[in-house]
């Protein structure tokens, strides 16, 4: 059996409200990868960046999301795609694969507690 391997964009968002977002590629990374394996990797190569500045390096990411696969359609919020938490948010115990990440996928690292905050207040201002 050959071992799929994915390139993948990682969103980090630092700030929901002031749209402070970074992006960081991770090559050949095996879609055998489990979820929590792949938060610590983003993270390992967020804080080890050059080209991010220091307040993304030093940040507690806790969360991976789907944000939409190559040539799919993206949502209409520029921040992050707040539908679907429970189908796009990466389950830490799943291979990627399971969660539905393939080759160019785009997923967002962030904080949930900024995100809930987030999701919350562009409900109310609607």
């Amino acid at each position: 059996m050959v071992e799929e391997n994915a390139t993948l964009v990682i969103r980090v968002i630092r700030s929901f409200p002031h749209r402070n977002i970074r992006n960081i590629v991770l090559k050949s990374v095996p879609l055998k990868t489990s979820g929590a394996e792949l938060l610590e990797l983003s993270k390992q190569s967020v804080a080890t960046s050059s080209t991010l500045p220091p307040p993304f390096r030093k940040y507690d990411y806790d969360t991976l999301k789907i944000e939409h696969h190559a040539h799919g359609a993206k949502s209409n919020d520029p921040v992050i795609n707040k539908h679907d938490d429970d189908k796009l948010i990466i389950k830490p115990d799943l291979p990627l694969s399971e969660c539905g990440v393939k080759n160019e996928t785009e997923i967002s690292l962030f904080k949930m507690c900024d995100y809930e905050a987030y999701k919350a207040n562009s409900e109310t201002t609607w």
